[in-house]
């Protein structure tokens, strides 16, 4: 078995020919709970996107471990990404993590019904399972899309910006769930703007300016001088980073 989640090289992604990447080289330790950080505009959701297969890049490519399917991949998008005015309860939602489980015929069997609610409650919304989407609130519908890639069963978890407007409950709802999917053996990346929460949640982090400013355990790089470099100097007072 491989020791990386995802290897990245020599990859360089552009926005009708303006290159918003250059040159990245990552590998993602397996197992891992990873911050992609950078400023706004950086290239972070880019990047997440690239790995993802939803953009194509110019030059070089990501690889995934051999036998690793599509269906062992979840990704939770930023909330503005989402249509939440289409007309489906919270629990069909979650029921949508099961798709690459199920046949052609794609109907969810009690089994499935059973595992959603199970994730509909480890992030405290079983209660809103019949609730229309549109109905909640913006934490509610986070806690919604977690619940649907818990349920996805995945090995990989790819998130953009998961805790962007939620409140301080959801926030450590998620965090916990992230750190319970990270001992199971589950390799968590989510982009994250919070510099000051980066050592208290997260053990890797890649600095993404563009390009790749540095990457690794965050008690090895991130510190000053990295972010200094990443931010080039525009950063406010850091608590963790020395």
């Amino acid at each position: 078995m491989t020791d990386f989640a995802v290897r990245v090289q020599d990859l360089t992604v552009a926005y009708d020919a303006q290159p918003v990447l250059w040159d990245i080289d990552l590998e993602i330790p397996r197992s891992s709970l990873v911050a992609i950080v950078g400023p706004n505009g950086a290239g972070k959701s880019t990047l997440l996107k690239a790995m993802l297969g939803l953009l194509k890049p110019v030059t070089g490519g990501v690889t995934f471990p051999s036998g690793l399917s599509k269906h062992d991949i979840g990704y939770v998008p930023q909330s503005e990404n989402v249509d939440w005015d289409f007309p489906t309860t919270a629990l069909d939602v979650v029921l949508m993590g099961r798709y690459g489980h199920l046949g052609l015929v794609r109907r969810p069997k009690k089994a499935d019904r059973v595992l959603a609610l199970s994730c509909l409650g480890k992030v405290g919304m079983a209660a809103h399972r019949d609730r229309q989407i549109a109905e909640l609130s913006g934490g509610q519908q986070q806690r919604v899309f977690l619940a649907r890639a818990l349920c996805q069963e995945a090995n990989i978890y790819f998130m953009d910006e998961p805790f962007k407007g939620v409140d301080t409950v959801t926030e450590k709802t998620i965090v916990a769930l992230l750190q319970e999917l990270k001992a199971a053996g589950k390799t968590v990346i989510v982009v994250h703007h919070d510099l000051q929460t980066v050592p208290d949640y997260f053990d890797w982090v890649a600095l993404i300016n563009m390009q790749l400013i540095d990457a690794g355990p965050v008690s090895e790089v991130f510190h000053a001088e990295n972010l200094s470099r990443t931010y080039r100097g525009a950063m406010p007072p850091l608590k963790g980073a020395v």
